[in-house]
């Protein structure tokens, strides 16, 4: 009963979030490091079992009871008591399953922020049907933000010895660049520093992108990298952390992969997400699936353990019982380790 509680909300119920929280929570290597419990509507999860194959009991998490086992006979669940969804409809945008995902999203935090379990993990969410619910978030990070109270948090991006920070992510490249300033990348630098530090690296080595081509070149492509990322790098170094730049993307990023540096900082959502995302995913044409998809998404700045799959909803799809849970499983383990 030492094994930390991992919350993991469903995500979207017409994805493929559910199913491979189930898939997940029965996980033999998941269920050797912690007690899993899904934070959702429980008939979405019953459905999501049966559509898996998966012979496991679906019953109501009691908080307060001890000695129950997860995942091997009976598969926990938090009952968020959704009423928005009457039918599942997978692969569909929808207001009532946009409702229910941001219902999962709010008790799973809530559970956090209360001590009631060791740390988040979340399933994707799809963020039309989110918005069209009246949930006016861009995504899993913002509404971390408002419901921790936290004014400044970043999304790290994980796999293996390849960790990338953003100073922004769900913004518009022309306020992305206005983003760019010396306290900004100075505080990312620091999380992304305390990140590696929480993963047991001693002395992490770091390095930044240049937001301009050839990082700015002297000023010839932009005066960005000289007013505000060099003075950002120069008082982090100055404080004690190991940390160079800028240095442009296209150069870095090579012996990020190689494991030269323990982490980056990139300036804005796709410099970050395009290289991550081409080293972890692979498309195998024969099968026309998915064979590999690796790398996990982890809120930094925040005062709770949140940590998500970098994958989304895959309504092309959901309800198959097909999905792969791997990234997920990732997720878990790298909450686990963060409460550790």
């Amino acid at each position: 009963m030492d094994k930390p509680i991992i919350g993991i909300s469903m995500g979207d119920p017409f994805g493929i979030g559910p199913e491979i929280c189930v898939k997940a929570v029965t996980d033999p290597a998941v269920l050797k490091r912690c007690r899993p419990v899904i934070v959702g509507d429980l008939s979405v999860i019953q459905k999501a079992a049966e559509l898996t194959g998966i012979d496991r009991e679906v019953q109501h998490w009691q908080q307060n009871e001890t000695g129950r086992e997860y995942g091997r006979r009976k598969i926990q669940v938090c009952d968020t008591q959704n009423e928005t969804i009457d039918t599942l409809s997978y692969g569909t945008v929808s207001a009532g399953a946009g409702d229910a995902a941001f219902r999962a999203i709010e008790k799973n935090i809530e559970l956090a922020m209360e001590g009631t379990i060791d740390a988040t993990v979340t399933a994707p969410i799809h963020k039309e049907s989110l918005n069209r619910a009246g949930h006016n978030f861009a995504g899993h990070t913002e509404i971390y933000a408002r419901y921790t109270n936290t004014d400044q948090v970043a999304m790290l991006l994980a796999d293996g010895n390849f960790r990338v920070i953003h100073v922004s992510t769900h913004v518009s490249l022309a306020e992305a660049c206005r983003l760019v300033k010396k306290d900004r990348v100075l505080h990312v630098i620091r999380l992304l520093h305390e990140a590696c530090v929480q993963f047991g690296i001693d002395k992490p080595k770091l390095a930044v992108c240049g937001l301009n081509p050839h990082a700015g070149d002297g000023g010839l492509f932009g005066r960005e990298e000289e007013q505000e990322i060099i003075p950002a790098v120069e008082e982090a170094a100055k404080n004690g952390i190991r940390v160079e730049g800028p240095y442009p993307a296209d150069t870095l990023y090579p012996r990020v992969v190689g494991g030269f540096y323990d982490g980056c900082v990139a300036m804005y959502h796709d410099q970050g997400h395009i290289p991550f995302k081409v080293k972890g995913f692979e498309w195998d044409q024969e099968s026309s699936a998915w064979s590999k998809i690796r790398g996990v998404n982890i809120t930094l700045g925040i005062p709770i353990i949140r940590v998500s799959v970098d994958h989304g909803t895959a309504f092309d799809i959901a309800g198959q019982g097909i999905a792969s849970p791997q990234s997920l499983v990732h997720a878990i383990q790298y909450a686990v380790q963060m409460v550790g």
